[in-house]
């Protein structure tokens, strides 16, 4: 049993590869890195087809949006059941166990007879992502260039970016251009994930170091100690995942029923936006203070609900983009500096479970608001929800706000 640096960290618990070849410390990096856009590519992939199964199978808003939540509630049940498995058995087996789920569930969108297959598929997306989004963060950390740990933060949060620009803009330009519409962005997405499954294989086994005893499932637990920084986390993190919610269960049919948009690619790109600007956000604002990220996202994301809300009124493109536009940047202050809190504050041996826990609660609240937006735009009509929605976050960043404003503990522990 050999002992690496890793980073500012040293991480024990490397074991021996089972492979010809084992990947370096860069390559296992920049790997770990392809797992997390592999996070937001499936968990977005359907965004541009809901129109086109509503259109096929006759689907109201209710329906539309239930299909998106399965995936963060089915995220929600695997991080309880396996949220700290990395820690025990290895980042990479737990990655490989995620992608082969991941995998399964975008075959099964590709074959779809039925909308009962799509929230079949949609669930083993959910468990994919479930499996893999905390073992990947954590491997960015512990892979990260001497003295560079804390821009796992930043990579982490672009690598989501790219991800999600991938599946608007691939699933936009396939669905309005090429044949099979609703199939052959699935099939594509399924030679990638199959790639990075190819690539994780050859990572190195290895744990947290620290962590004792035999893995059994468990919710997972917050250290003592850490309960308000986990807090504080999980509501910035939560700020981010809701502004997905109303971008990716409800956007593509905004754009096309309440601005006007028939385009597919128009509509993937115009929604891509909110990847392009939380990606160079997450660059650009890397070395920021936690605390001060946090406030900055809760007050962009409010301002980007406010122009949401305004363009449906008055049925503009251009506001609709500096609504998705702005978004984005609130996207990705509010989820880089949650995530920045928790990994500075975290022990090394319990950092997988940690990080499940703060998805965890943002995946359940996700999920939470995209059924309570489908059953407001069935029961009231698509503005009234996304009226509600952009309510429902903007008392989410004002929470926020607070929280990050107001914690001495907060000022105190942020290493920024």
């Amino acid at each position: 049993m050999n002992t690496i640096t890793l980073g500012e960290e040293s991480v024990s618990g490397v074991e021996k590869a089972r492979t010809p070849y084992t990947l370096g410390q860069r390559a296992t990096f920049w790997v770990a890195a392809a797992v997390v856009v592999h996070t937001l590519w499936t968990s977005a992939a359907p965004a541009m087809s809901y129109p086109l199964y509503a259109a096929e199978w006759h689907l109201t808003p209710a329906i539309t949006t239930a299909i998106f939540a399965v995936y963060p509630l089915a995220v929600v049940s695997t991080l309880i059941l396996f949220g700290n498995m990395s820690d025990y058995v290895g980042r990479r087996k737990t990655m490989l166990l995620g992608l082969a789920a991941s995998l399964l569930g975008v075959v099964l969108f590709a074959i779809a007879p039925t909308v009962e297959w799509i929230f079949v598929g949609r669930a083993f997306m959910g468990i994919g992502v479930g499996l893999s989004a905390s073992p990947s963060a954590a491997a960015l950390v512990e892979f990260s260039p001497a003295g560079q740990s804390k821009r796992a933060g930043a990579i982490t949060a672009a690598a989501q970016s790219l991800g999600l620009a991938l599946a608007l803009l691939v699933g936009g330009a396939l669905i309005e251009y090429a044949p099979l519409p609703a199939r052959l962005n699935f099939w594509v997405l399924a030679v990638v994930i199959g790639a990075v499954f190819v690539a994780t294989w050859f990572l190195p086994s290895h744990t947290s170091g620290e962590a004792s005893g035999q893995w059994r499932p468990k919710i997972p637990i917050v250290p003592s100690g850490l309960y308000r920084i986990f807090a504080i986390s999980t509501v910035s993190v939560t700020i981010g995942y809701a502004l997905g919610a109303v971008m990716l269960s409800l956007g593509a049919q905004i754009a096309h029923d309440l601005i006007g948009s028939a385009n597919h690619l128009v509509n993937g790109a115009a929604l891509s936006l909110l990847a392009l600007t939380s990606g160079i956000v997450a660059i650009l604002a890397k070395r920021l203070a936690a605390r001060h990220s946090m406030m900055l996202g809760g007050i962009v994301s409010m301002v980007g609900m406010g122009l949401l809300v305004l363009s449906t009124y008055q049925h503009s493109l251009s506001i609709f983009l500096a609504a998705v536009a702005t978004a984005g940047v609130g996207y990705s202050l509010s989820f880089l500096g949650g995530l920045n809190l928790i990994n500075a504050n975290a022990p090394t041996h319990h950092r997988g479970g940690t990080l499940s826990a703060v998805l965890l609660v943002a995946y359940f609240l996700q999920g939470v608001v995209a059924l309570f937006l489908g059953a407001a735009a069935t029961a009231w009509g698509l503005r009234t929800g996304v009226d509600l929605g952009c309510g429902a976050i903007a008392f989410l960043a004002i929470t926020g706000l607070y929280l990050s404003t107001f914690s001495q503990q907060l000022a105190a522990q942020d290493p920024g």
